[in-house]
């Protein structure tokens, strides 16, 4: 099989058949959808229920887990995946009818695949419209770690191959249910792991009221040892010196630091105490001379 396609899905039985009527309408029919619940409390079983009774070109594979967050969810869907690909297409959204074919066709195209962890396509709010910003030209081969620099930016459709996802596990924080997808798309950059960036329009998203994207402050500051991980592998990855470093622990600070406290905030930095302080007192102050007239 050559993709499959994977849904995390929590409490969106209202907005779920939209997705599952993209999936209907693909041009290219070599994939399975598996779906992993996450301990949803509203219809989604019985959605799933239904929609395994239907005739499909697709086979369906619906899970149901106790609540323990996406990153959780996307451990096990890897494990469980039967396709060569895997595509993470979150519950709110939908993909082109050509979305699949076009990321078959790019894979395809690769040159020597031991240096690619797979393909992305771009995201947008309708086929036309891209979020974020892309590059010119059809596609370009870049890690994660690159995307800045080529003026790629926002969220892109990104597809990975199975088999090196399964080397690239989300660390699992007793306690914690959030942890930013970045921290093993980064990894595999680091590892120098390219990906096959291409200019078209794959996956169509709104950012709903309760979605992650909208309500990532939240997210961060309730998950402070996750967003430490994050914090400290962005600098070790991007090898940022002293004032970028700084910059970004007065930044994990402002997301967790009314829940956590200065010194256990500095501890799941591994830094200490009076280090996170200056942080915090440079960047205000910095911040106050760029005020003055």
């Amino acid at each position: 099989m050559k993709i499959t396609v994977f849904t995390p899905a929590y409490n969106r039985g209202y907005i779920l058949p939209e997705l599952y009527r993209s999936l209907q309408a693909q041009t290219f029919a070599d994939f399975e959808w598996l779906v992993i619940d996450d301990g949803s409390s509203d219809r989604t079983p019985e959605l799933f229920k239904a929609w395994e009774q239907e005739q499909n070109p697709f086979s369906i594979r619906y899970f149901r887990v106790e609540n323990g967050g996406k990153h959780r969810a996307i451990n096990k869907g890897v494990n469980l995946a039967r396709g060569e690909l895997f595509f993470i297409v979150d519950s709110d959204d939908r993909l082109t009818p050509d979305a699949l074919e076009s990321v078959a066709k790019w894979e395809e195209g690769l040159p020597d695949k031991s240096c690619f962890c797979g393909v992305a396509g771009n995201r947008g709010n309708g086929s036309q419209h891209v979020i974020g910003t892309t590059f010119e030209g059809e596609y370009v081969d870049a890690t994660s770690l690159e995307r800045t620099r080529l003026g790629i930016t926002g969220d892109k459709a990104e597809v990975f191959y199975t088999k090196i996802l399964r080397n690239y596990r989300f660390d699992e924080i007793e306690g914690e249910k959030f942890l930013t997808e970045s921290t093993v798309w980064d990894r595999m950059a680091y590892n120098g792991l390219k990906l096959r960036w291409f200019n078209h329009t794959i996956y169509i998203c709104d950012y709903l009221e309760d979605g992650l994207t909208r309500n990532m402050k939240r997210i961060f500051s309730e998950n402070p040892k996750g967003t430490a991980l994050y914090i400290k592998q962005q600098i070790k990855h991007y090898n940022y010196d002293l004032r970028g470093r700084l910059s970004n622990y007065n930044l994990y600070y402002d997301f967790v630091g009314a829940r956590t406290g200065l010194r256990k905030a500095a501890r799941y930095l591994e830094i200490h105490p009076m280090t996170l302080l200056a942080a915090t007192c440079l960047v205000r102050l910095r911040k106050l001379m760029l005020q003055r007239p």
